[in-house]
């Protein structure tokens, strides 16, 4: 790595059996400028040449148990930095000065705000053509700082202080830890939009299927904000390791959430979490309007929200009482048990029926 007089920044990258892209990140970080890194890579126990190319390249290799988040954790107990910045394996860095300028970004607000951290922007590297409207909507959120859109795909840098005080990730799922540690950062400090942007690997949504990783999602951000923590622990398989993605199947969670309403909910226990879920809906109900504003990009031109705004100014404040957050849990309810439940059932047999004819 480059050494300067620059603060020192460590980078922190879990893995579990990434050599297959570790590389490209790594030679990335090699040609970052005006800047010192150390690398560590937190491992999860990985079968292929992972250690061997961390090491490669002059990286820190730290074994951890399974888990981003005990990996980074793991990992950032090792590091010297005074800053840290958490990437993701599949991340790419087409400026040379990305680090060096996102260093001065968060030291020049840390005089402003001591308990601050940041996350870049994202644009997506893609095999195919296909949900190009659906990708640049990703995309043109990823450089907002609202809650429940920032994820480990967009990196994190903080103060290696600041992340001790906030007690490191969450390790008690193997999944949402960077949505957890992002809103904390939100309630105990602030977040910003670093200079410039991350590239990220498409390849889960392009193997899983777009719209069913993202439904699968929505499903998950949903349960985790109104505390369906028993989801997640009977979920088969809620969120598979990279090299075992394969098109993911949506019935089995919409059977267990069929199996938790009648065993578990009951019908009082039920309309009290659609009606929580209403009320999360209707607190995130800015991204159909934003959406709409990224849908007329073409004609609106660059950085316009005109539709965000009406949201934010008009349409959110007329909103906000139980009797909207009741009427959208309902929604929430057929859409999603009424509507969508039915649907994959059908089309996730025909996927079974087509995996399992010979070739």
């Amino acid at each position: 790595m480059q050494q300067s007089s620059q603060t020192l920044l460590s980078i922190i990258v879990p893995t579990l059996n990434e050599a297959e892209y570790l590389p490209a990140l790594l030679n990335d970080l090699k040609n970052q400028k005006n800047i010192s890194l150390e690398i560590i890579v937190g491992d999860g126990g990985s079968s292929d040449a992972t250690q061997s190319v961390a090491e490669e390249y002059g990286a820190v290799f730290v074994s951890a148990r399974p888990g981003r988040g005990a990996q980074m954790n793991a990992a950032a107990g090792q590091a010297t930095g005074r800053l840290v910045l958490f990437l993701h394996a599949d991340s790419r860095i087409d400026d040379p000065s990305l680090l060096s300028n996102a260093v001065r970004a968060i030291t020049l607000e840390s005089c402003k705000h001591n308990r601050v951290a940041g996350h870049f922007r994202l644009r997506f590297i893609r095999s195919t053509e296909r949900n190009k409207m659906a990708y640049r909507y990703i995309e043109e959120k990823s450089a907002f700082s609202r809650v429940n859109t920032t994820n480990g795909d967009q990196g994190l840098l903080m103060a290696g202080e600041f992340f001790r005080n906030l007690g490191g990730f969450d390790e008690s799922m193997p999944f949402l830890e960077d949505q957890r540690i992002a809103e904390t950062i939100r309630s105990q400090g602030k977040l910003i939009t670093l200079p410039g942007y991350l590239k990220t690997s498409a390849r889960r949504f392009e193997a899983e299927g777009f719209h069913r990783r993202y439904i699968l999602m929505s499903m998950m951000m949903g349960l985790h904000s109104v505390g369906v923590e028993e989801f997640f622990v009977r979920a088969p398989g809620v969120y598979r390791a990279q090299q075992d993605t394969g098109v993911l199947l949506l019935s089995p969670f919409f059977s267990l959430i069929w199996g938790m309403m009648s065993e578990r909910w009951g019908i009082g226990g039920t309309l009290h979490i659609f009606y929580r879920l209403g009320r999360y809906i209707r607190q995130n109900s800015w991204q159909m309007f934003f959406f709409i504003d990224v849908w007329l990009r073409p004609l609106l031109g660059a950085g316009r929200y005109p539709f965000l705004k009406f949201h934010d100014r008009l349409f959110g404040p007329c909103t906000n009482f139980r009797v909207f957050d009741a009427v959208t849990g309902m929604s929430c309810f057929i859409w999603f048990m009424g509507v969508l439940a039915p649907l994959f059932w059908i089309v996730d047999y025909r996927e079974r029926m087509r995996q399992e004819r010979p070739a």
